[in-house]
């Protein structure tokens, strides 16, 4: 799952002048199902700011948005954009399941809880085994 890049900008960064607004377009019209699940688990967390965290976890309908999603999310580039976009810091679960933490959440023990290895045992069904 690549991205689909317009000329202008693939032009923009070859001179060095890319910005994260261009990219940030680039990913949204690239991995429009990536983007619905991140933009989801922000908003979720907008929506219940005493919830320790927003999140998505409905799985994809699709091998094709899950693939956008691991995508997304494998990507360095790509998930710092998300998470400046949205001012979120994303954390990542089962192949499906994406949380959306206030930075400044970062440190405590409910994110730390999340990723932790113990977190993603604990989220694991025979469901999930082939996902």
């Amino acid at each position: 799952m690549s991205l689909d890049v317009p000329t202008h900008v693939l032009t923009a960064a070859e001179r060095g002048e890319l910005d994260d607004a261009q990219f940030v377009a680039v990913v949204h019209d690239s991995l429009p199902y990536a983007w619905q699940v991140v933009s989801a688990a922000a908003g979720d967390r907008a929506e219940r700011p005493d919830a320790p965290f927003g999140e998505h976890e409905v799985p994809p309908p699709s091998e094709m948005e899950r693939g956008q999603l691991l995508r997304a999310l494998a990507s360095n580039a790509i998930r710092g954009a998300l998470e400046r976009h949205f001012g979120v810091v994303l954390a990542f679960q089962n192949c499906h399941r994406v949380a959306a933490f206030a930075p400044a959440d970062v440190d405590g023990p409910t994110y730390r809880e999340f990723i932790s290895p113990r977190g993603q045992v604990l989220n694991q069904s025979p469901e999930l085994r082939d996902c």
